[in-house]
């Protein structure tokens, strides 16, 4: 029973049940992300340079083939493009979370500065002054 009620305490911290949420929100961010660079920013990108369709710009290093026995051998290629898409849907998440852990940030409030300590012959200095008054 001993190991059940640790796994509860565990299981009962803010800081799991934090990232759970995290990893579940974030899951959900990056489908978006995918989908605003694949449908929205890189379509625009790509008629801008010619109507390239990023997504399907690869670099070819063998055709593909038939063997001897008639089976397709499929080419063999490089792709640049979903590379980039990567790339970016990875810019545009690294920001985004910049932003998020600025405004965290912001949220945090600085300590107060403790008042300076008057040193002790200031305040002896003070003192002297203060009985010479009288």
């Amino acid at each position: 029973m001993g190991m059940v009620s640790e796994f509860k305490e565990f299981i009962a911290r803010g800081n799991v049940v934090d990232l759970a949420v995290g990893v579940v929100i974030g899951a959900a961010f990056g489908k978006i992300v995918t989908t605003l660079v694949d449908k929205i920013i890189m379509p625009p990108i790509g008629l801008l340079v010619g109507g390239v369709d990023f997504s399907k710009w690869a670099w070819t290093l063998k055709e593909a083939t038939i063997d001897a026995a008639g089976k397709e051998v499929p080419a063999v290629v490089i792709g640049i493009g979903e590379f980039l898409n990567t790339v970016i849907q990875f810019v545009i998440v690294a920001f985004a979370i910049f932003l998020l852990v600025k405004a965290v940030n912001r949220l945090h409030r600085k300590p107060e500065a403790a008042p300076a300590a008057t040193p002790e012959d200031v305040l002896l200095l003070r003192e002297i002054r203060d009985s010479l008054k009288k």
